[in-house]
């Protein structure tokens, strides 16, 4: 794996996205203030009038408003998931502190965080388990690397062996590394705005019993479209590059662990779970993007999905294609003659 050009290739296709979120939100403001001058035409000035009328100051507020919805949930929702911590984030996704002293398989992950801290030059994150998960998977959040969590479910501490969790931790301390947690929790702050134009053109599109209500309502449902693609494409961009940010993420691992079977050996036990029948835990859409493997859609809705094909990952990692891999057989409760701190 060429993990230097890879990790060039995703900053900059992570840049030419954001950069395209930012068009999108430029564009919904212009859609708005088409879809206002079309609902506020069709509802009676433009016959009543003999020509085209607009109020005084329409296109300032019209513009103003929708930056203020926009501009505003981005800093609501921003401000509530950074107000929360890492910690309380990750509680929030069923995470508890990691307890080495009287569990062997969690001393060595706490450990292998120490190791790997060190050798990426990161602060050491707070490391947690989420103990009610069988799957593989695992987690990095936090506003800035002082803040930063990274924790693993039940099921990697029992089924990856200590190369494989290093691979798995490397990957976590990626994203932190690259600010991916910050820039994620922000795009969905920038989402959940977009999704307030929606909202707004819900709240007038509501049904009233005299004739002022028919304009409101008319332009309601002017603003439900153009927000609802704002919505759409905001949600598609966010995936993307989150998807980006995984490839970014695996290149790190690689590049700090100095190995391909680490991290390449967790996505592809992950693979042998899913054709088992043992998805990834379900999350909130918001926190999706956070997980090291989330929930596919299917080929028709792949360009909502947060993370990138797991095969394709694989082969990103190899150079090659390569097949689930056999998970070991799992050792009984308190066992500790296969764990090595």
């Amino acid at each position: 794996m060429r993990f230097i050009d890879s990790q060039r290739d995703a900053r900059a296709q992570s840049r030419r996205l954001v950069v395209a979120f930012g068009l999108t939100v430029l564009l919904l403001v212009l859609a708005v203030n088409a879809a206002l001058a079309v609902g506020w035409l069709l509802s009676g000035p433009l016959w009543l009038t003999g020509g085209w009328y607009f109020p005084r100051h329409f296109w300032a507020v019209n513009t103003g408003v929708t930056l203020l919805f926009v501009l505003g949930g981005w800093w609501l929702e921003t401000s509530q998931l950074k107000h929360q911590g890492g910690v309380r984030l990750a509680e929030r996704m069923g995470a508890r502190a990691a307890r080495p002293s009287g569990q062997l398989d969690e001393q060595r992950f706490v450990n292998i965080v120490d190791e790997l801290s060190i050798a990426s030059g990161l602060p050491r994150p707070t490391a947690m388990v989420v103990a009610r998960d069988q799957a593989i998977n695992a987690f990095a959040t936090g506003w800035t690397p002082q803040d930063a969590v990274v924790a693993v479910t039940q099921g990697a501490l029992d089924h990856l062996t200590r190369e494989e969790l290093q691979g798995l931790v490397a990957h976590e301390l990626g994203h932190i590394g690259e600010g991916d947690t910050r820039l994620n929790l922000r795009l969905a702050g920038m989402v959940f705005g977009l999704e307030m134009v929606y909202r707004l053109g819900q709240r007038l599109a509501e049904p009233g019993e005299d004739g002022r209500r028919f304009m409101g309502a008319l332009m309601g449902l002017c603003l439900m479209g153009v927000g609802w693609l704002g919505w759409v494409a905001g949600h598609a961009l966010q995936a993307a590059v989150s998807r980006q940010r995984e490839y970014l993420a695996d290149a790190r691992a690689v590049q700090w662990t100095r190995s391909r079977d680490g991290l390449g050996g967790v996505l592809r036990k992950v693979m042998t779970q899913q054709r088992e029948g043992l998805p990834p835990r379900a999350v909130g859409p918001s926190l999706q993007h956070l997980l090291l493997v989330g929930h596919g859609h299917g080929a028709l809705a792949r360009r909502f999905d947060s993370h990138p094909p797991l095969a394709e990952r694989v082969r990103r990692i190899y150079g090659r294609h390569m097949g689930p891999l056999p998970l070991p057989a799992q050792r009984p409760v308190g066992d500790p003659t296969v764990v090595h701190a």
